[in-house]
């Protein structure tokens, strides 16, 4: 195959940042074709079903896509037996085990690093985030040690890295011992832009309800300094966040694409408390001219400029992020400030340096 590119994907049954990115993969890279484990099409946008997917045998298991991480051991054995060897050039888009697939040793491998595998690396804070204590994480440290022995030497095989934070490229550090380079991830600066009016006198926090996201810390943080919250997004934490949940906090559930826009434009300021590794929303609210509040870790750093797009609060505990509210003035912060920052991760910009960069490693391959 003459220049030939192979894209690789971890599972394709829901819709998130990954998914985002490989869709932006896929305007650059258009007659590639996607190599993954489990391909769900009612489930993914529509899209994705004009494009050359290929599934391994994982596809046929049953129950697969709907309960994807119950297989998660497998998928190691799945991708190595996925031979792209053929191909000049493999792409992968990892967050799991895609890494592992097989290519040809004299041809480069590049994989745009989402995360090490959080189940392997970072285990109980997985654990965790998917409900499961901490007899399931001894129960499961066997199989855990031997999959990081299958994923180290799988990411050694790489031969080059691109890490979407500074906090990814220093698990990849960490973890793998491989030195990386950084591309953001892309951010839809054009769906998310000012409104034109003044912020409206409430914080917003807009995301899945689950534990990692620390919406229960922004929560009692408004209840303490008195606040209105706007809390959007649905999931199973739902019902006890309404229990700790003060006067000024009001729940909207699921809301649209249209209306997540709209708030995002009216808020005084966005929520941030969790720690992401890169964290998207945060640069919608400042591609619609709002400020963030965020907690000082992780993806946050790279995305909020303290002092002109929001601020950072020190420790994850109610007081800390209390007293950033109550310090809060919305009149600091310019709306064009907030957008100019936003406009540095746009989708245009992703796609630029996603391709010079494939585009130099294939020269240096071809020169050597």
């Amino acid at each position: 195959m003459s220049n030939s590119i192979a894209l690789v994907h971890d599972w394709l049954n829901q819709v998130g940042g990954a998914e985002d990115v490989l869709i932006e993969f896929m305007a650059l890279f258009s007659d590639a074709p996607v190599y993954t484990s489990i391909y769900a099409p009612d489930k993914m946008p529509d899209v994705m079903r004009a494009w050359d997917i290929h599934t391994n045998w994982l596809d046929r298991l049953p129950g697969i896509h709907e309960h994807h991480q119950p297989y998660l051991p497998l998928y190691p054995l799945g991708f190595a037996q996925t031979d792209l060897s053929d191909f000049d050039i493999v792409l992968s888009n990892k967050s799991g085990f895609c890494h592992g697939v097989k290519t040809a040793p004299d041809k480069p491998h590049i994989c745009y690093c989402l995360t090490p595998t959080r189940y392997l690396w970072l285990s109980d804070a997985y654990l965790e985030r998917e409900g499961m204590g901490k007899m399931a994480g001894l129960a499961l440290k066997p199989l855990i040690t031997a999959l990081r022995r299958w994923d180290y030497a799988a990411a050694q095989r790489v031969t080059q890295f691109i890490a979407i934070s500074t906090e990814i490229q220093a698990r990849i550090r960490r973890f793998y011992d491989r030195g990386s380079d950084i591309i953001y991830p892309p951010v839809d600066t054009e769906r998310f832009r000012p409104n034109g009016k003044p912020p409206e006198p409430f914080f917003l926090s807009l995301g899945r309800l689950i534990p990692y996201k620390r919406v229960d810390l922004a929560i009692r943080a408004c209840n303490q300094a008195g606040v209105k919250l706007i809390v959007a997004g649905s999931g199973r934490d739902r019902e006890q966040l309404e229990e700790i949940a003060g006067p000024t906090v009001e729940f909207l559930g699921r809301v649209s694409d249209a209306d997540v826009a709209d708030l995002m434009a009216r808020c005084q300021a966005f929520l941030f408390p969790g720690l992401e590794d890169f964290g998207i929303t945060p640069l919608q609210a400042q591609a619609s001219g709002r400020p963030v509040i965020a907690y000082g870790a992780g993806g946050a750093l790279d995305t909020v400029e303290p002092g002109l797009t929001g601020e950072f609060f020190p420790a994850q505990t109610v007081d800390s992020l209390a007293a950033a509210l109550t310090a809060f003035d919305p009149e600091h912060y310019s709306f064009q400030t907030c957008r100019t920052n936003a406009e540095r991760f746009s989708a245009e910009r992703f796609r630029r340096e996603i391709a010079d960069y494939v585009a130099r490693v294939q020269r240096d391959y071809e020169t050597t």
